[in-house]
């Protein structure tokens, strides 16, 4: 069970000093990444308006688009820049009373979103004889052990019961999108350090087969959590829908008697023909990994999972308590993956696993399907940065990659065969960089 300072004592830790507290030249506000310890232009890249790294900066300002006000109306939530529902993530979540004189939830999300409240460590973090213990002893999150980091980005990009932090089906039926996660990717396009040997000295050397396994596994113990959770698992007579495969009911109606199927059944949900299933692209990542990395807990968390699904058709307590103990197995994995460093093959194994005749017969659906391909890409970039495959050989098969994220690029054109195949040709291609 993890134990420290993580997402759900954010709140707790003290008061929320704003963005602009980081932001003088001698501190995390350069315009040129020349730093000593850190690089000390993070405060450019946060902001950076022309890519993915500057997206916590842009997330306030995007609920004033024409977009954000449809969702907030259709709603009935008012002025979208304003609404609690939309502030809890869209910018930094902090208590009205735990906010200092320089916080400014137009600021979208800031620092202390994902470093943790800052005034009990802002003013000696710095200084000699500082260290990052000691930093984190005072109150800044760990965000280099991935179980903390992914509890702490799980808060927005998959949900959690603090205000304001759960994106309902209605949300998504109103326009927002759909919400999916993947913590090694997510890290890539946030990174604002440089793993250097002062960064290696300080936190260890990341380890990205570890980051993406311990996300998948995370999302799983978030998700069953959640589901669990009678304020957030039902809604009224039905269930929350948010909780389930998006496309297995958006598909295309029809009274054509000579009309095909658009859906394959899954071999690992044993579930009555016609029951809409549980979003399950997480659970079947962390499947694959675990055969690997943990084959142990993960033939337990196999077992779990599917009694899960063959749950749903029972009723809500029992699908609930198949839920805790879904929970409770991912738990035992991502504890499991957190206690060693993967190097080596892992990877290379991970993709064969992904691939492989045990899972590909379970990517029927868009989901599944799309947090595969992304993971196969997000190892196959792991290789490269740990040097395990050169940077020429990963380009030479991008082309593969690409035909598997072009079979995912749109739901209503998702075919799984055509998936299966791409997927498998870009796995092939990876092997035969082993």
């Amino acid at each position: 069970m993890l134990v420290g300072l993580g997402a759900a004592t954010i709140a707790e830790a003290g008061g929320f000093e704003g963005v602009a507290s980081c932001a003088g030249s001698t501190c995390h506000g350069r315009n040129e990444g020349d730093g000593k310890a850190v690089r000390q232009d993070e405060l450019r890249i946060w902001q950076e308006p022309s890519s993915k790294t500057g997206a916590h900066s842009r997330a306030a300002a995007v609920l004033d688009t024409a977009r954000g006000q449809r969702i907030a109306t259709a709603l009935g939530l008012g002025r979208a820049g304003s609404a609690p529902a939309c502030l809890g993530c869209h910018s930094t979540n902090a208590p009205g009373e735990a906010r200092g004189g320089r916080y400014l939830a137009a600021d979208g999300v800031g620092c202390e979103s994902c470093h943790g409240a800052a005034s009990g460590w802002l003013s000696s973090h710095y200084a000699v004889p500082a260290s990052h213990a000691s930093n984190v002893a005072a109150g800044m999150i760990a965000l280099d052990r991935p179980q903390v980091r992914a509890a702490v980005c799980l808060d927005c990009h998959f949900g959690s019961d603090k205000p304001g932090q759960f994106v309902t089906h209605a949300m998504m039926a109103a326009g927002h999108p759909r919400v999916s996660f993947e913590l090694d990717l997510f890290s890539s396009l946030q990174q604002h350090y440089d793993v250097d040997d002062d960064y290696v000295k300080r936190k260890g050397r990341p380890d990205s087969v570890q980051t993406w396994a311990i996300g998948q596994a995370e999302a799983v113990k978030r998700s069953t959590r959640l589901f669990a959770n009678p304020r957030f698992g039902s809604e009224g007579l039905f269930p929350q829908f948010y909780f389930y495969d998006c496309h297995s009911c958006h598909r295309r109606i029809s009274d054509n008697p000579a009309a095909r199927r658009t859906f394959e059944v899954n071999p690992a949900r044993p579930i009555p023909f016609g029951n809409p299933p549980y979003n399950d692209e997480n659970i079947i990542m962390l499947s694959a990994v675990a055969s690997v990395l943990a084959p142990g807990p993960g033939a337990r968390f196999d077992a779990a999972a599917r009694q899960f699904h063959a749950a749903m058709a029972e009723g809500r307590p029992q699908a609930v308590a198949a839920a805790q103990q879904l929970g409770a197995a991912a738990d035992a994995l991502s504890d499991a993956i957190a206690a060693r460093g993967y190097g080596g093959d892992a990877a290379f194994q991970v993709v064969a696993a992904i691939a492989g005749k045990a899972i590909a017969p379970r990517f029927t659906d868009y989901a599944g399907s799309a947090q595969a391909v992304m993971a196969v890409d997000t190892l196959l970039n792991a290789m490269v940065r740990e040097d395990r495959v050169t940077l020429g050989a990963a380009a030479g098969i991008r082309a593969s990659i690409n035909r598997a994220y072009a079979a995912v690029g749109s739901p209503e054109r998702y075919d799984p065969a055509t998936f299966r195949a791409a997927l498998g040709n870009a796995a092939r291609g990876i092997a035969a960089l082993r």
